[in-house]
């Protein structure tokens, strides 16, 4: 009995639990070599879950779970169950088949059915200068990669391609039916899963009743195109002549010789050195622009997306490849925190009208040349006028000259609305 005891007080302490830890290591083995996707059904739960402190606990007392596989591109047995809830909770899936979460948006839940196109999205990577003011990490550095349905024009229809507009409208979507909030968050918005909205902020009535004509009378500039991120190129961009500003000056030709509105453009460069404060410091410079050019009626920001190195944003309109462009609108409210008093924007139902007529024009006149509007947390500097917009034009993955193919439909759309002729 002295000798077991002894032998039983000598014996290492890690032997019982050896046979647990290679069972989870085999099992490690396999799902890594069953190549697992990343960022699929739970991506953004997991990055909510590593901001609290639930994640924290679970780091400090199971650090297996919270392994970082990057160094080995291998996936994290954490990162696998989260991947895999559909099949662990059948419920789950269930649920989220139904769209009855209108906040979960591109960082959502990828898969949900979805009207316009947004292949393999990194949904605005460059537009998280006001969440990291806001002290929130998932406005910043965003850059997350999805997959959702291409474009269909309505519920139950297919896709229709994106065509010349010269004879009118293509297709027309029913008023009776754009009330219907579901039928709306479907078919024109996707809704970023950092906020939320409602029946109350985007009411299709409401919204068609704004006027967004512009006076002719006005002397000066009626319309000032800028880009708060100037050093966004494309594949083959060469030089500032290709980039974003190329497309500034080709949209303000367009507007300015073939429909004869009086466009500004501001070339200033907010992103150099770096992009992290570029709203912040384009802000100030609207500010000087509009006491400058009291005339100016609308704002637009051009931008470029990021998405996927595999996606390719384009439609074929007038014979042509042309980029898919997007508009984008920042709620001042995040579900965290609810509405942001300091990102205030008296202006926001105009905005949200203004890029809903233009995006009901773009699905009437050009179908498929839009993807669906974006809504996310902050204010991104749309609260300087009613009119003002946030344009993305393509992707890295585009060619210039896609691109540029995008600014004739869009100087057509514009006019559009701002002359009331969408109508």
């Amino acid at each position: 009995m002295r000798y077991r005891k002894k032998c039983h007080r000598n014996r290492k302490w890690w032997a019982g639990i050896f046979p647990f830890f290679f069972i989870l290591a085999a099992s490690a083995y396999v799902l890594a070599s069953s190549n697992v996707a990343k960022d699929t059904v739970l991506d953004a739960a997991i990055h909510a879950l590593q901001a609290n402190l639930g994640y924290q606990a679970v780091q400090r007392c199971m650090p297996l779970l919270t392994y970082d596989g990057d160094a080995s591109k291998q996936k994290s047995i954490y990162e696998y169950l989260a991947a895999s809830m559909d099949e662990l909770l059948p419920i789950y899936g269930y649920a989220r088949k139904q769209n009855s979460q209108v906040s979960m948006g591109r960082l959502g839940l990828p898969g949900e059915e979805e009207s316009c196109s947004l292949d393999g999205i990194e949904i605005a990577a460059q537009l998280g200068e006001e969440g990291q003011e806001a002290g929130n990490t998932m406005e910043t550095g965003m850059d997350t990669q999805g997959s959702v349905p291409n474009q269909e024009t309505a519920k139950g229809q297919g896709k229709v391609p994106a065509t010349q507009a010269s004879s009118g409208k293509v297709q027309k979507f029913s008023r009776e039916k754009l009330n219907d909030f579901d039928y709306l968050i479907q078919n024109f918005y996707r809704v970023d899963s950092t906020t939320t909205t409602n029946g109350n902020q985007l009411n299709a009535a409401k919204m068609l009743e704004k006027d967004m004509r512009i006076d002719p009378k006005q002397e000066g500039p009626q319309i000032l195109i800028y880009h708060t991120h100037s050093q966004e190129g494309y594949v083959d961009s060469k030089g500032e002549a290709q980039s974003v500003l190329g497309l500034g000056d080709y949209l303000t030709q367009l507007l300015e010789e073939t429909y004869g509105y009086r466009v500004l453009h501001h070339r200033g460069k907010y992103d150099i050195p770096d992009r992290d404060t570029a709203y912040s410091r384009s802000g100030p410079a609207l500010e000087q622009l509009l006491k400058d050019y009291p005339s100016i009626q609308v704002i637009i920001d051009l931008h470029r997306d990021g998405v996927a190195e595999g996606t390719h944003l384009v439609e074929t309109v007038n014979g042509k490849q042309t980029a898919s462009i997007m508009f984008f609108n920042g709620l001042s409210h995040t579900t965290a925190q609810g509405d942001i008093g300091y990102l205030y924007n008296p202006n926001l139902a105009d905005n949200l009208a203004f890029s809903f007529q233009m995006q009901l024009a773009a699905m009437e006149y050009y179908p498929g040349l839009s993807r669906c509007i974006y809504l996310r947390g902050y204010r991104y500097n749309l609260h300087y006028l009613p009119k003002s917009l946030l344009v993305e034009v393509g992707a890295q993955t585009n060619t210039f000259e896609e691109a540029k193919n995008a600014m004739p439909p869009l100087a057509d759309i514009l006019d559009k609305v701002l002359s009331g002729k969408a109508k």
